[in-house]
C-alpha cells in the first residue's frame, strides 16, 4: 500500500498492519500467542530515508514485537535488500517502508513472505481480513524483542559482489542514487567491484529523495556524464529497485535496452535458463525482434512486476523486466534490483570493452506513443466493436512494422492507447485517430 503519509498510511494503520501480518506470517505460534515452537518468528524491517519512515518503522516494530514476533531492523537499505535479507537470515517475513520513486510526502507499507518473494493475492486478503480481527497479546518473555540488524549492509554488499561474472576495472560510472536508499551502498559496491565512481544524488536529508534525482529524472545524470567524461551513468529510484542508464553520450538506456544487453549477455555465456526473457506487453516491439535475432524467445506478460515475477516462477526462468528498470534475474534476486542489475551492464562493458552505446545497439527502439484518454467507461472497452475494427484498421496500416495496444486502466476512468511504428509521425497519427475513436463510443 502507498499514499501520503500521516494522512493515508498513518501510525495506526502501520501497527494494525503489523499486528496483522505477525498473525498471517509468523510461524512457530498458536492462535492464541502462546509459543508453538522452540523459538518465536523473526522479521526483518527496513525503510527508505523518507522522514516518515522514522515514526512508520517504529510503529510497525512495535506492532511485531508486541505480537510476539522477533524484529531485526536493517536501517536505510534498498527494498530489494530487504527482500535479501529477509532469505539470507531465514527470517518468517519481511516489511519494507517505501513509496519508491514517490515524491517525499508520501509513503508505503510492503510485505516479502518466506525467501523475500512477494505475498501472492490470497495472503495479502488474508492480512487485511485480520486487520479487524483478534490481535495476539503475548506477555511476559514471550513478547518480541527489536534489535538492529547490525551487518545488514555488508552482508548485502557481499551478495552483489558474488553475482558478478568478472570485475568492473576500467570503467567509469556515475551513479545517481536520488538521495534514496541506494546513496550508502550503491557507491561502495561499485567501488568494491572495480570501477571509478562518480557520485550524484547522495545526500538524503528525508525530505530531497526522488526531488529532480534518480531514474524519473534523467538529465543531471546526463550533465554529469558529459562533465566527468564517464563512460557511463547509472540511475536508481528512492528505494534502488529500478535502474536506467545512460550512456557517455548521454543518451537514455531504458529498462527494454538494459534487458536486450543482459539478455543476450547471458545467452553467449549460456546462463539464460531456457534462452527465454519475460517482459510485459509495454515493451518496444524492437525488444521483441533483437531477442528473435539471438534465437531468444520473449514471453509476454500483463503490466506490472509482479506478473513478470509469476511468470519467471512459473517456467522456471532467469531474466524478465519492464521498460521502466525493475529487472528482475531469478538467480540472485527476488524482485528488481537497480544495484545488481548496473553492476551486470557495467560489468558487460567490462568483458567486451565495448561501450553502452555500442551494446544497446543489439535494439532497435521502435517509436512509440502512449496516449492516455481520459472520463470514458473503460469497462466496455473489450466489448465495442466500432473500437475492435479501428484497432484492426490501424494494424493493417502498421502492419509488420509497428503494433497497437489499448488496455483499460485499473484504477481510473481511462484507456491507454499505445502504437509503435517506425516513424514518430505515424505513431503519433494513429495513436491520436484511435484515441479519437475511444473517446467517442466510450464517453461518459
Amino acid at each position: 500500500m502507498r499514499g501520503l503519509a500521516n494522512r493515508d498510511v498513518t501510525v495506526e494503520l502501520a501497527l494494525g498492519l503489523a499486528q496483522a501480518a505477525a498473525v498471517v506470517l509468523g510461524k512457530g505460534r498458536m492462535a492464541d500467542g502462546r509459543r508453538a515452537s522452540g523459538r518465536r518468528p523473526i522479521a526483518v524491517v527496513a525503510r527508505d530515508p523518507r522522514v516518515s519512515g522514522e515514526f512508520l518503522i517504529a510503529a510497525v516494530a512495535a506492532g511485531l514485537a508486541s505480537s510476539g514476533v522477533d524484529v531485526y531492523d536493517a536501517g536505510v537499505v534498498p527494498t530489494p535488500a530487504a527482500a535479501f535479507l529477509v532469505s539470507d537470515f531465514k527470517a518468517d517475513f519481511g516489511v519494507m517502508i517505501s513509496a519508491s520513486h514517490n515524491p517525499a510526502p508520501d509513503n508505503g507499507i510492503k510485505f516479502f513472505a518466506t525467501g523475500g518473494v512477494k505475498l501472492p493475492d490470497e495472503v495479502e486478503d488474508r492480512i487485511e481480513f485480520a486487520l479487524s480481527d483478534t490481535k495476539l497479546s503475548p506477555t511476559g518473555g514471550d513478547v518480541g524483542r527489536i534489535r538492529r540488524f547490525a551487518d545488514a549492509e555488508d552482508r548485502y554488499i557481499v551478495h552483489l559482489l558474488s553475482t558478478l561474472p568478472n570485475r568492473l576495472d576500467g570503467v567509469h560510472v556515475v551513479l545517481d542514487c536520488a538521495h534514496g536508499a541506494a546513496a550508502g551502498i550503491s557507491p561502495q559496491t561499485f567501488t568494491d567491484a572495480g570501477a571509478q565512481v562518480t557520485v550524484i544524488g547522495a545526500n538524503p536529508d528525508g525530505m530531497n529523495i526522488n526531488d529532480g534525482v534518480g531514474s524519473t529524472h534523467l538529465d543531471n545524470l546526463a550533465v554529469a556524464v558529459l562533465e566527468h567524461h564517464a563512460d557511463l551513468g547509472i540511475a536508481h529510484d528512492g528505494d534502488a529497485d529500478r535502474c536506467l542508464a545512460v550512456d557517455r553520450d548521454g543518451n537514455v538506456v531504458d529498462g527494454d535496452q538494459i534487458m536486450a544487453i543482459l539478455a543476450v549477455a547471458m545467452a553467449d555465456r549460456g546462463v539464460l535458463k531456457d534462452r527465454t526473457l519475460v517482459a510485459t506487453v509495454m515493451s518496444n516491439l524492437g525488444l521483441k525482434r533483437a531477442m528473435a535475432a539471438h534465437d531468444i524467445q520473449m514471453l509476454e506478460t500483463r503490466v506490472g512486476d509482479r506478473y513478470v515475477l509469476e511468470s519467471l516462477a512459473e517456467h522456471d526462468l532467469s531474466l524478465g523486466g519492464e521498460q521502466s528498470g525493475h529487472v528482475i534475474m531469478t538467480d540472485f534476486a527476488t524482485t528488481g534490483d537497480g544495484i545488481l542489475t548496473g553492476l551486470h551492464i557495467v560489468a558487460e562493458m567490462a568483458r567486451t570493452g565495448k561501450t553502452l552505446a555500442e551494446l544497446a545497439s543489439v535494439m532497435t527502439v521502435y517509436p512509440q506513443i502512449l496516449v492516455n484518454v481520459r472520463g470514458v467507461n473503460h469497462h466496455a472497452l473489450r466489448s465495442d466493436a466500432v473500437i475492435a475494427a479501428a484497432v484492426v484498421e490501424a494494424e493493417c496500416v502498421l502492419g509488420d512494422s509497428g503494433r497497437v495496444l489499448l488496455r483499460p486502466s485499473g484504477t481510473e476512468p481511462m484507456v491507454r492507447v499505445m502504437v509503435e511504428a517506425e516513424d514518430q509521425a505515424t505513431a503519433d497519427r494513429v495513436a491520436h485517430e484511435l484515441a479519437d475513436v475511444v473517446l467517442e463510443r466510450l464517453a461518459i
